[in-house]
């Protein structure tokens, strides 16, 4: 680049405007979790991943969502899930519902599947499973501590929506734990395949049971 570069800006290319992704919009995602460096043993809350509020002492995962691909790739949307509120168990029950979601999309399992193979895919050994996840998300859209619009992350995409298979790129699911009654039997086996390859953790923390 010559020095001219920097005095001539005619030919700098034209700055791109973020505008927030609509709400609604499903995309792929790679979610990383902030460490906060809360631990607590007994709810099987260890490596550092758990983030403590100072203002609410309310726990969470601080989780970083980065759009994978499409037209919104490498785009980042934030939103914090929950594990304990001293208000009540809805926010850890909300928390719980969403990684469960999650590894339903990350796996490909139907979250009406309660074969032996789908409960295993549900299990994590630690929150270091979560680092790192990729599924699809639905993007919504809430206003930040200053009244500003941004886009956040409150739903994973599962196998039982209609779009899934069209995001994944895999035959679409109808009938949980098989295939779908018009496919050939061959066909069936590729669903559990993923999920056959993670053997059942034992001595779940109570946060998972």
């Amino acid at each position: 680049m010559t020095t001219q570069a920097w005095q001539d800006f005619n030919d700098a290319e034209q700055q791109q405007g973020f505008d927030l992704i609509p709400r609604g919009t499903l995309v792929p995602v790679r979610m990383t979790i902030k460490p906060g460096g809360y631990d607590d043993p007994s709810q099987g809350w260890v490596g550092g991943y758990a983030t403590e509020s100072f203002e609410t002492g309310s726990i969470y995962l601080a989780a970083e969502f980065v759009v994978t691909a499409g037209e919104h790739a490498k785009r980042k949307m934030w939103s914090n899930v929950g594990l304990y509120s001293k208000k009540g168990p809805t926010w850890g029950q909300m928390g719980r519902s969403f990684i469960r979601a999650a590894l339903n999309s990350a796996r490909n399992v139907h979250p009406q599947d309660n074969s032996p193979q789908a409960a295993a895919a549900r299990r994590i050994q630690g929150f270091h499973e979560l680092d790192g996840l990729e599924f699809f998300v639905r993007v919504d859209i809430e206003k930040d501590a200053k009244g500003v619009d941004r886009n956040v992350v409150k739903l994973a995409v599962e196998p039982d929506h209609p779009d899934y298979a069209k995001l994944k790129g895999v035959p679409p699911k109808t009938n949980p734990g098989g295939g779908t009654s018009g496919a050939p039997a061959q066909a069936a086996p590729a669903y559990a395949a993923p999920a056959q390859q993670r053997a059942p953790v034992t001595g779940k923390p109570s946060w998972a049971q």
